[in-house]
């Protein structure tokens, strides 16, 4: 293996790549049984362990970052990947190698499923003490309003991180009003989920003094998972016991909902799309 530093797209996409058949049919089982409502699995080990280690190490300092924050959420996030360390590009761009999509779409059973080069809403996100994203349903398609959002890639790199720590998914598969599973954003573990119609999902706060690091990526389709699915901006409620919270996010989700009937690309352009050189 090359040295880590040095190590290419393709060379990550390949290792990805044995760990997906590794598990293929365990995760396979997973999805199916679990795709009727919010369908996901998860990989632990994904790549070996000085790899992701690295990657973590590499990550942008928060003042490198973009903090996203408001009652919606609390976050750091990073799409630009030109001004970044080159290997969190090469492994974000790995998760794109047609290898990798194709074996996904044969576990997911997904026919057309199609990465974004554009990074729509992807990239890097990094979340420190207190630090939260409330119930949600992501944007139901890419950019440009073309294609479906199908599946969400999240790749966890922070090492030593604990259950205890928070700053894990939780998936709400019943509901809001009902408990939410939690998927804990362990070291090295991928976590792919199914995006639709009901996919609310959220991240819990983070409780200790540390960062919970994340690679994410979307896979698109020409068609959404849910055949009564309409279009829809990013969807945000509140938890249970946020009863206020809850009340504002609806008309806040109300009025830019509406807003895009009128302006179909948005009023302003979605600063969370990656424009490389080549663009």
């Amino acid at each position: 293996m090359n040295s880590i530093p040095s190590l290419h797209r393709t060379d990550l996409a390949q290792l990805i790549v044995k760990r997906i058949i590794q598990e293929k049919d365990c995760i396979k089982t997973q999805y199916q049984g679990s795709k009727n409502q919010i369908g996901y699995f998860f990989i632990d080990d994904l790549l070996p362990p000085e790899i992701t280690e690295y990657i973590n190490s590499q990550f942008p300092s928060h003042d490198e970052m973009v903090l996203k924050k408001s009652i919606r959420e609390n976050k750091y996030i990073g799409v630009q990947m030109n001004q970044y360390p080159r290997i969190l590009e090469e492994l974000i761009y790995a998760f794109q190698d047609d290898r990798v999509v194709n074996l996904i779409k044969e576990v997911c059973e997904i026919k057309d499923l199609k990465p974004d080069e554009n990074l729509y809403a992807g990239g890097l996100s990094s979340m420190k003490q207190s630090q939260f994203l409330n119930p949600h349903l992501d944007n139901s398609h890419d950019k440009e309003r073309n294609r479906w959002r199908v599946l969400n890639l999240l790749f966890y790199v922070s090492p030593n991180w604990m259950d205890s720590n928070g700053g894990h998914l939780e998936i709400w598969s019943k509901g809001l009003k009902q408990e939410q599973t939690t998927l804990h954003s362990r070291f090295n573990r991928l976590i792919v989920m199914a995006t639709h119609d009901k996919s609310w999902h959220s991240v819990s706060p983070v409780v200790v003094d540390a960062s919970r690091n994340c690679v994410s990526n979307y896979y698109f389709s020409s068609t959404g998972l849910s055949k009564i699915d309409k279009f829809h901006v990013t969807t945000f409620r509140g938890r249970p016991h946020q009863k206020i919270r809850n009340h504002i996010l609806k008309i806040d989700s109300f009025i830019r909902m509406n807003l895009r009937k009128i302006f179909k690309k948005g009023i302003v352009e979605n600063p969370h799309v990656y424009k490389s050189k080549k663009d």
